[in-house]
């Protein structure tokens, strides 16, 4: 199975963390201090590393980070 945005359900941003979820309940954590994904909400572990399409990490450079996570490691 191939992840797209659509896969992802944004369960919004508290304190600076945003916070999505798969279809399948899995969870995945960002804040644009981190320079990664991470699956829980203090990002101690980090998950992947994102790569910025810009000098600045975007919200839309975290969900891609994930989609293309979860299509590596799927």
């Amino acid at each position: 199975m191939k992840y797209s945005i659509g896969d992802l359900v944004y369960q919004g941003e508290t304190a600076g963390v945003h916070n999505w979820n798969t279809i399948s309940g899995t969870s995945f954590y960002w804040h644009p201090d981190w320079l990664h994904i991470a699956e829980e909400a203090t990002g101690v572990t980090p998950t992947a590393q994102i790569t910025p399409s810009d000098n600045q990490i975007t919200q839309s450079d975290a969900e891609q980070t994930i989609i293309n996570h979860l299509n590596t490691n799927s």
